[in-house]
């Protein structure tokens, strides 16, 4: 059953409809100048305030409509059409907005006078309709008022209208009553259009007061300020306020910007960009803007609180992109505005960042968070700031002079200059991977030319200042050499070893880029002088060339090892150990984690040609190993020797993870002096030694690790490792799992180093492996009753065939297994389990357990290597004992050692073939001191 409010709400309804279609007909039509447009920016500024008044208004005809459609069907059918059907109710907000939009698009239109300039141009046509006018205006009597009373006839209903509604919707809530279903939407809807009184109110009176403005400015200060968009807030004339350290003879806070008058001089500033501090006394507070810093004074403590007050109110507004509702400053006290900020500026004041524009996060009026720097010469930077300061991880982009060609540099920033990690791509295609500090090169890095370089070059090392300095590698590819060595001020000083393709290596000492010295060649010629790299081809040298000296001996020069005492191996790499180290005192904080261990991304070396190249796709720790913490924790899960071993392999084989980025430097250091042209058997000692530093600094990196995370639990690491427990560790854990990346570089240096002596052991080896396998054992003076033969009669060809198969098998298979594995620890089990394996063979054929003797298992190790066929086994050899955890000297495992030493001297395996013995009448008898007992005694020494 429908209540007399409905019935009072349709014709309210019907009345407001009709009157909105007669102000369009009557009032805004007319106001719209027909084609063609106005010529002035004015003129046409008008014209569009007026169209999107005309819209809004047919958009609140439409709404309006819609409620008096549904107000109809209601009064029609009340039994089946509930009060909730009601536009007014179930859609208020939409009424509401509509509302809202027609008196900001009427406000607008009335702070520029457009009313009035566009009623002169239609003078006769309002004198014709002063009476349609006088309709749909009260108080509208005079003749003279009529031409100016345009405006009023577009809001006058309005206002009429909202408060009738107001009125009619508090009856309906009182006759329903509390319990109504709808009473709820009835109470919305009543405090939803209260407050659009409010709102209209206050937006006609702010209106009105800036339309006011206009007429007391003259000049530039008037064609800058008058915008349709702008709402005084605050004149200082109303509440007199004084500005230091500018002296602005006026003060005018609009809606959406701060402005400071001083003579024809327009100061304005963005809300935005405005920060508020509360002053020391009652009178004075402080604006922070990107530039300056004002202070503003009032007479007394009330009027610098509606300063104040307004002008925080005003920020707060701006902030959240829309005018309060329902009025400002309405209800409670709002909240301050937020500290942090995004928006946009363009620096005016000199300096570095003058004309520059700066989208992003800020923090009290300065660049902090994530941000855009671009200058108008087409630099630009993506990245973090800090209090005004690029800080952190940030892209900076540098045009140059040829077209198209930018210098990139992804780096990390510290107070607005490059420090810590970064890679940096130029406009010559060089690429530099490594650290900076102060925006120059400093600490470890690699410097790089392009793939297409005229003169290629690759300079891995430790730089100061921006100049190589300290110990560094460079390899020239246009001169195929590599310069080991200590560098300063960017050139070659100090300690050095050059290795060429052509197999030259000396070592000598620079200065200057030169160094005088002795080179002597393969083929015995020398050439002592003085030697430099300066601008051309080849080497530079003055001195004398002797072609008359003899070939060195090999035996003397096989073994000349470079570098090893000019280049202490704790000092070499400490560019790559120290950012670690730094990164574990400090704790592992997660915001130094790429600044200090650097970061993994895909990087091209061809510089892109727009600025979308401002970005760089890193992957993060916390993608695949989780965040600093939880590798922290994770870590204190795992201190079990066997657990922790399994964490150390899994940390080691990530590249994100801190262990692993360490590995993989230095595994890049290994490789840049030491494959390719580094490949020099001079060169192995100094290799071998810097492999076992690099496991002693994982092991301490671990260390440091373990203690940062006990550190964020309250407790502290056990007291320091003494050295033996440290070598335990290093040797039995850490350089089994990180020998792999190094091993093919270094085994190589070994096989180039002991290539003379393998040559001779592959050769016995060829040569035993012409014997029969009855004869070889024969041969060797394996004892009979030792044979696996002993019991069976066979013929020839049996006894042939049956020892080939079965003879000492097992230990066969098991000693070639010693290829498939780097690991030392590994490799001499597999040789203990070969020893077990033929005493295991003995003693089956003895029918008892038998250990052998040294006498006995010396020429049974060489039938069974003889018979693996095992490649370069000497270098092998040689490798594993470097390698080997000191506590297995004077073991077992130091005895098999030197027994497979031993082997190439033996007297047996240089022996040719069994036949040549034959035709020379040669004895194979052994000699009168035993190769066992020779073996003792050396092994013995050694012990």
């Amino acid at each position: 059953m429908c209540n007399p409010e409905e019935a009072a709400l349709l014709r309210l309804e019907e009345v407001f409809s009709a009157t909105l279609a007669r102000v369009n007909s009557y009032v805004l039509q007319p106001l719209l100048p027909a084609a063609p447009e106005p010529s002035d920016p004015w003129g046409r500024e008008c014209l569009r305030l007026l169209q999107q008044l005309h819209k809004s208004s047919q958009q609140l005809w439409e709404v309006t409509e819609e409620s008096l459609h549904s107000l109809q069907e209601r009064l029609r059918h009340p039994d089946s059409t509930s009060l909730e059907s009601l536009l007014l109710l179930r859609g208020a907000d939409r009424v509401l907005q509509a509302h809202i939009e027609y008196i900001e698009s009427y406000t607008s239109c009335m702070v520029v006078q457009a009313f009035q300039k566009a009623a002169k141009r239609r003078s006769e046509y309002w004198r014709g309709q002063r009476k349609a006018l006088r309709q749909l205006l009260s108080g509208v009597s005079s003749e003279g008022s009529v031409g100016a009373s345009p405006g009023q006839a577009l809001h006058q209903p309005l206002t009429h209208h909202v408060q009738q509604y107001v009125l009619l919707l508090l009856s309906l809530g009182d006759t329903i009553g509390e319990h109504h279903p709808t009473q709820e939407l009835v109470v919305n809807a009543v405090t939803l259009f209260g407050n659009l009184q409010s709102f209209m109110k206050q937006a006609l009176d702010q209106a009105a007061a800036t339309q006011a403005l206009w007429h007391t400015l003259r000049g530039r200060p008037r064609d800058v300020l008058c915008t349709p968009a702008h709402r005084l807030l605050q004149d200082s004339q109303d509440v007199p306020v004084t500005v230091a350290p500018l002296r602005a003879e006026r003060v005018l806070l609009f809606d959406d910007a701060l402005v400071l008058l001083q003579g024809h001089n327009v100061h304005t500033f963005d809300l935005k960009l405005v920060w508020v501090d509360p002053g020391q006394d009652g009178c004075t507070f402080h604006l922070l803007t990107p530039e300056e810093e004002f202070s503003f004074c009032a007479k007394d403590s009330q009027g610098q609180a509606v300063w104040q007050w307004k002008v925080t109110q005003a920020v707060r507004q701006v902030l959240r992109g829309k005018k309060d509702f329902p009025v400002l400053g309405a209800g409670l006290e709002p909240s301050q505005p937020p500290a942090c900020r995004c928006a946009e500026y363009t620096f005016r004041a000199e300096g570095r960042l003058c004309q520059a524009t700066y989208e992003g996060e800020w923090c009290r009026a300065r660049p902090h968070g994530k941000g855009t720097l671009k200058w108008p010469d087409g630099r630009n930077h993506v990245g973090n700031f800090c209090q005004g300061l690029e800080h952190g991880f940030g892209i900076r982009l540098l045009p140059q002079a040829s077209e198209d060609r930018f210098d990139c540099y992804k780096c990390h920033w510290r107070e607005g200059s490059m420090c810590g990690y970064g890679i940096c791509e130029y406009s010559t295609d060089e690429v530099y991977k490594g650290y900076f500090q102060e925006g120059l090169r400093h600490g470890f890095g690699v410097l790089e030319s392009g793939p297409q370089a005229p003169q290629p070059f690759r300079y891995t090392g430790h730089w100061e200042r921006g100049q190589r300095s300290g110990y560094g590698i460079e390899e020239d590819g246009d001169r195929g050499e590599r310069y080991i060595g200590m560098w300063q001020a960017g050139q070659r000083h100090g300690p050095g070893v050059v290795v060429t393709q052509a197999g030259v290596c000396y070592q000598g000492t620079f200065q200057a880029d030169k160094t005088v010295g002795k080179v002597t060649f393969p083929n015995g010629f020398t050439l002592e002088g003085s030697f430099g790299s300066g601008a051309g081809r080849g080497l530079h040298t003055q001195g004398v060339l002797d072609t008359a000296a003899l070939p060195p001996d090999p035996s003397s020069t096989c073994k000349r090892q470079l570098g090893v005492g000019a280049f202490p191996v704790e000092s070499r790499w400490q560019g790559v150990y120290r950012p670690f180290q730094d990164f574990v005192c400090a704790g592992c904080p997660r915001d130094l984690q790429e600044a200090l261990l650097g970061f993994d991304v895909q990087s091209s070396r061809e510089l892109r040609r727009s600025q979308d190249y401002l970005c760089c796709e890193r992957t993060h720790p916390e993608d695949s190993v989780g965040s600093m913490e939880d590798i922290l924790e994770e870590l204190l899960q795992h201190r079990e020797p066997k657990a922790l071993q399994l964490y150390l392999r899994k940390a080691l084989s990530n590249s994100l993870h801190p262990l692993g980025k360490l590995l993989r430097t230095l595994m890049l250091t290994f490789q840049a002096t030491y494959a390719g042209v580094g490949a020099n058997k001079h060169l192995q000692e100094l290799a071998q030694e810097e492999v076992k530093q690099h496991a002693r600094e994982l092991w301490a990196a671990y260390r440091g690790l373990l203690r940062a995370a006990l550190q964020r639990k309250g407790q502290a690491l056990e007291e320091d490792e003494d050295t033996e427990t440290r070598d335990l560790q290093v040797h039995g854990l850490v350089l089994p799992l990180m020998l792999p990346s190094f091993y093919s570089e270094l085994f190589t240096l070994y096989l180039l180093l002991h290539e003379r002596e393998d040559s001779f052991y592959s050769q016995g080896i060829a040569n035993l492996s012409l014997f029969p396998d009855t004869q070889l054992l024969e041969f060797l003076d394996v004892q009979k009753h030792l044979w696996p033969l002993k019991d069976l009669t066979l013929t020839s060809n049996q006894r042939y065939s049956l020892v080939r198969d079965k003879c000492f098998l097992s230990a066969i298979e098991c000693l070639q297994k010693i290829m498939t594995t780097v690991d030392p620890r590994e490799k001499l089990e597999v040789l203990e389990r070969t020893y077990g394996e033929i005493e295991g063979t003995v003693s089956r054929v003895l029918g008892r357990e038998y250990k052998l003797p040294m006498d006995d298992l010396l020429p049974l190790l060489i039938y069974v290597v003889s018979r693996a066929r095992i490649q370069h086994l000497g270098a092998e050899i040689h490798l594993i004992r470097d390698m080997m955890d000191p506590n297995h000297t004077g073991g077992l495992y130091d005895f098999l050692l030197t027994a497979l030493e031993e082997l190439p001297r033996h007297p047996c395996s240089t022996i040719r073939s069994p036949l040549y013995c034959k035709g020379q009448g040669l004895s194979c008898l052994p000699s009168q001191q035993s190769s066992a007992e020779v073996l003792l005694r050396e092994w013995v020494s050694r012990s």
